[in-house]
């Protein structure tokens, strides 16, 4: 590619028109400048599905920066866990002028947590999974392989939906809403200290009270009723960036 620019990726002849259709609710770019993102550094991008985002990060640090994934594991407990994976990497071996430079590891804890060399990584990255973590009872295993990962000083992003303050964790294990407060307190458990918020993904059309909680609106629509969920657009999102301190130890 010729323009590797974040402006020109997001909307680049590689992605689907699908994929660029959600730009607007996504907010690629602006994401991306508030996590810090740099075209020399060492990324980590944690459970990516089918690579939404990592058709943007693999051509943008393809020539100065190195892209580690941490996908599903073929030993997944969950039977679309394999499927899902080979799905994504069938991507990687089609499409060799995106993703040759993409180094895919598996994520399974507690068994597969080596997601990166140890204290390597610039900046990790994770959009939508806080909730499946919640779920699966497997939060701290997930951040302690994402702090080992890190250098001293190094980034975590995170994109979650983002529930009501009030919400308690039956909610959030069912709903896919997390409270910032517990996403917060994960981190810190990991050893993390909170570096930032933005507002960029917010949604306030959406009342986080749906029948099939974050499910319900696009991209997933399952509770029917398809201009009504349309009209609110994609989940209310939280935008949160944390620091593996500099003078950390792997724990």
């Amino acid at each position: 590619m010729t323009d590797t620019t974040l402006e020109s990726l997001v909307v680049g002849k590689h992605r689907s028109a699908q994929n660029i259709a959600r730009n607007d609710a996504r907010h690629p770019v602006e994401t991306l400048n508030f996590f810090g993102l740099q075209p020399d550094m060492t990324v980590l991008e944690i459970l990516p599905a089918l690579g939404w985002y990592t058709e943007i990060l693999a051509p943008y640090l393809a020539d100065k920066g190195r892209l580690y994934v941490a996908h599903f594991s073929p030993d997944g407990l969950m039977p679309y866990m394999p499927k899902v994976l080979e799905m994504y990497e069938s991507r990687v071996i089609r499409q060799p002028e995106i993703f040759g430079k993409v180094t895919v590891r598996h994520i399974n804890p507690p068994k597969e947590i080596s997601v990166a060399p140890p204290g390597s990584v610039d900046l990790a990255l994770t959009f939508r999974n806080v909730h499946n973590w919640i779920m699966a009872e497997q939060e701290d295993d997930y951040f302690a392989a994402f702090y080992q990962a890190l250098k001293p000083g190094g980034v975590l992003g995170i994109v979650e939906h983002r529930a009501r303050p009030d919400a308690d964790m039956q909610t959030m294990r069912t709903s896919a809403y997390v409270t910032e407060a517990y996403v917060k307190e994960i981190a810190q458990r990991a050893g993390f200290v909170f570096d930032g918020a933005s507002e960029i993904n917010a949604n306030p059309l959406d009342s986080k009270d749906h029948p099939h909680g974050a499910w319900s609106l696009p991209p997933a629509l399952r509770s029917g009723d398809e201009d009504k969920y349309k009209a609110i657009g994609e989940t209310d999102r939280m935008t949160l960036k944390f620091r593996k301190p500099l003078d950390s130890t792997s724990k």
